[in-house]
């Protein structure tokens, strides 16, 4: 783990986020270390940002909460950040790769729907993160790699996105850009 400290700091405020049922700032935490994930290419990084964001698209789904299995989940969830946390501060990082490792198992153990739901989730989630670290600018096979999607799902994302449209950059008509030029030259 190259980050501990933005790891630390992304599962303390998850774990206050899901206690304080903050599901669209749950996501937003996730979007803030996607640059770090990017920049270190470090899969912690990119494994704690597919787990806050799923944990804040299952949170916003109220009806979840009423299914059988909800509270289940949610006690583990819970638990297993908070330990993540300790492990964490005492330098425990394997310690703490296991206690997230116990959140995404624990979807095994939801019987039902519910179970079905948020996998289908997780699964989004990574497809989603990838996608964002190819935006910013990780090549498409690293990107899968590092998130352990198949390339080929990656590809089908993008594919179906608009980011062959974004307009990167808007440039002064040429004509401004000459008179600029001769303003500066001539001055």
């Amino acid at each position: 783990m190259k980050e501990v400290d933005n790891v630390l700091r992304i599962l303390r405020e998850a774990r206050r986020f899901v206690e304080e049922d903050r599901a669209n700032e749950l996501k937003s935490l996730s979007n803030q270390t996607i640059h770090t994930a990017m920049v270190s290419q470090d899969a912690d990084n990119v494994i704690v940002a597919v787990l806050v964001y799923s944990l804040g698209k299952a949170m916003e789904r109220n009806h979840y909460r009423g299914m059988e299995g909800w509270k289940k989940f949610y006690d583990a969830i819970i638990k297993n950040l908070g330990e993540a946390v300790l492990k964490l501060e005492k330098a425990d990082v394997e310690g703490a790769r296991k206690n997230l490792g116990k959140i995404r198992n624990s979807l095994n153990e939801i019987e039902g729907d519910l179970g079905v739901y948020i996998k289908d989730i997780f699964r989004k989630a990574e497809i989603n993160k990838a996608f964002k670290l190819y935006e910013h600018g990780l090549s498409s096979e690293a990107t899968a790699e590092l998130l352990g999607v198949s390339l080929w799902d990656l590809a089908s994302y993008i594919g179906q996105s608009h980011i062959g449209d974004a307009k990167v950059a808007v440039c002064m008509p040429e004509v401004e850009r000459v008179k600029i030029a001769e303003e500066f030259f001539n001055a």
